[in-house]
């Protein structure tokens, strides 16, 4: 567990953080009583949701490696959580250490321990974003300095879209998104849903409302809208322990109960 006496400035400890609530989940220590608070309680209303961050952060690391299969050598990682085991910057930096990764947030607790974390490497790099307006990051000078949008991209939108309250302003953002993208681009993506339960969707929306950083959980449906504009790889728009799992029947017993739709959609 974090030393309270030390944060980056301006951190407020006392307000729950959507951010380190996910780090402990995950068993990391950057967290703090009021994170761990908000987390008991998610755990007594899903008893499943250490294994449902595990299983989303596996995804993504599956998804990551998929990407540099089909050659992709730029990524930008785009989303509040802290740097951890199988992040993006290290999954890429197995399978491709050649590509360059740009790590984007607009959480100023995030943004200090990837700084920290990744002074001195090369081809790596932090920049400050709004997760609220994902396509935002394309016009960015300092993202344009980095990454060259006439080449594919990666682009990895993890626990972001939730983050963005109405559905048809969420799929023009991502439909932005895609046309910014060059011909071979991909984009990543996990969303918060609401099936098969809305109502525990509902309470976990309560109880992260003091985070301010309230999200949507949305149908199948809707979420399938906000990535209309990129065709879906196979197996398509499912549960994260259900993309391509790395062995028969691996993950979560029940993937239903991760609570997580994800994909991956090519920009042709």
């Amino acid at each position: 567990m974090a030393d309270e006496r030390w944060s980056p400035a301006a951190v407020d400890l006392e307000t729950p953080n959507t951010a380190r609530i996910y780090d402990y989940l995950l068993g990391g220590k950057d967290n703090y009583a009021a994170d761990r608070e908000v987390a008991e309680q998610l755990l007594a209303v899903i008893p499943e949701a250490r294994t449902a961050a595990r299983e989303n952060q596996a995804f993504i690391g599956r998804a990551v490696r998929y990407l540099a299969g089909q050659g992709v050598r730029q990524f930008i990682d785009m989303g509040s959580k802290l740097p951890a085991k199988g992040n993006v910057h290290e999954v890429v930096a197995e399978v491709a250490p050649d590509a360059t990764v740009l790590f984007a947030d607009g959480d100023p607790v995030v943004l200090a321990h990837a700084r920290a974390l990744l002074a001195g490497t090369e081809r790596a790099a932090v920049v400050q974003c709004d997760p609220k307006h994902p396509d935002a990051i394309t016009s960015d000078p300092h993202v344009r300095a980095l990454i060259d949008f006439g080449r594919p991209v990666g682009l990895v939108l993890d626990r972001v879209l939730h983050f963005v309250d109405d559905t048809a302003e969420a799929a023009k953002a991502v439909a932005r998104l895609h046309d910014a993208l060059s011909p071979g681009s991909h984009v990543v993506f996990t969303h918060i849903t609401r099936d098969p339960q809305p109502e525990s969707s509902g309470e976990v929306g309560r109880l992260f409302k003091p985070t301010r950083g309230h999200f949507w959980g949305r149908r199948r449906a809707e979420i399938q809208e906000i990535v209309s504009s990129f065709d879906l790889v196979e197996p398509g728009l499912t549960f994260t322990s259900l993309w391509r799992p790395d062995r028969p029947g691996g993950g979560a017993a029940h993937p239903e109960r991760t609570f997580t739709l994800a994909g991956v959609g090519r920009r042709g």
